[in-house]
């Protein structure tokens, strides 16, 4: 399905850009792990390309092309491309969900702000949970539930990400906090930004956070057992790694501003060792009901997407991602005549 050099380069790829998923991805069986590295690889790539470059808006309209090439069967010569066409043909992944993905990198590049706790979870479906519900067609998964559960571990993934990297994104001038917490602590934006210690309205915005990622980690384990049994423990790894990094954030009395949360090679072991046995449990222990609650309204789109082998692959974009691609494309063009 994947080119063999294709896939050594996705695999060096997340080897070295993102140890947490490859720590857990060594639990999956081949036939899901492989074009899992591969996914996302294309998604850490299209990750860093925005987030880390000095073009955004155009590194988002790349983004957007390279998509249309490589659901119309004619990818880019990029080792992350041909994988990513491969993965797209042999799965039929719903093209929403990429687009998902390539709208929640377009806020990026705009530097949305957001203004509640909803409206930070409306970014984490894009960014977080798209990649879930993927990783579930990966697996042949198209069950409703399931999809939810995969979305809300999606969300916990992402709101520990924000939480551990609070001081990191305001050095940039990033800011994900819900903007409703920062002026219920009598800050602007602008202050908040300024901190160069983390006060007590600070630690409790980020406590906040964590304890919404905590009750999603715990409904997430519901969807698990819905899984092929193979790929079990591997999902329950990727969700201990990383709730382990928000466990670290707490024992930093959730100081994410002077310190980052890092864990060590050997907690890591000992989570993918609890995922084993955990994973085992699920052949004997009856399933939860809890796999059966209503998807969050954020990330309803996507368990409809996924679900929805038929159309999936062929719908179009929608007039949001439209829009924010259109004024993205409106800076991009303005910046070049400048720069010209």
């Amino acid at each position: 399905m994947i080119r063999a050099d294709d896939m050594d380069h996705c695999r060096s790829v997340i080897r070295t850009g993102s140890l947490s998923f490859h720590t857990a991805s060594r639990l999956l069986p081949a036939k899901v792990r492989d074009p899992a590295l591969a996914l996302y690889a294309f998604c850490r790539l299209a990750d860093d390309e925005v987030d880390e470059g000095n073009h955004k808006a155009r590194a988002v309209l790349s983004l957007r092309d390279r998509l249309d090439d490589a659901y119309a069967g004619r990818p880019r010569n990029a080792p992350e491309d041909r994988a990513f066409a491969a993965i797209i043909e042999e799965f039929e992944m719903p093209r929403a969900l990429p687009e998902a993905l390539l709208e929640g990198l377009a806020w990026d590049a705009a530097e949305r702000r957001y203004q509640t706790l909803s409206g930070v979870t409306d970014y984490s479906a894009r960014v977080a949970s798209a990649v879930g519900a993927m990783m579930c067609v990966l697996m042949r998964v198209r069950d409703a539930d399931a999809l939810a559960r995969a979305c809300d571990l999606g969300v916990a993934m992402q709101l520990t990400n924000i939480a551990r990297d609070v001081g990191e994104d305001a050095r940039a001038g990033r800011l994900y906090l819900p903007l409703d917490w920062i002026a219920q602590a009598g800050l602007s934006p602008d202050e908040f930004l300024q901190q160069d210690s983390a006060t007590i309205e600070t630690r409790r915005m980020v406590r906040r956070l964590l304890a919404e990622a905590r009750r999603l980690y715990l409904r997430s384990e519901a969807g698990i057992s819905a899984l092929p049994l193979q790929a079990r423990s591997g999902i329950y790894a990727a969700r201990y790694v990383y709730s382990g990094i928000g466990g670290c954030v707490r024992r930093n009395g959730y100081d994410s501003i002077t310190l980052r949360a890092h864990t060590s090679k050997w907690q890591k072991l000992g989570w993918v060792m609890q995922a084993g046995l955990r994973a085992a449990g699920t052949m004997v222990l009856p399933q939860s009901p809890v796999i059966y609650a209503a998807p969050l309204p954020e990330v309803r789109f996507l368990v409809e997407a996924a679900a929805n082998v038929q159309r999936g692959a062929t719908q179009g974009r929608t007039a949001a991602l439209l829009d924010v691609l259109s004024d993205l494309d409106a800076r991009s063009q303005s910046s070049q005549i400048a720069a010209e």
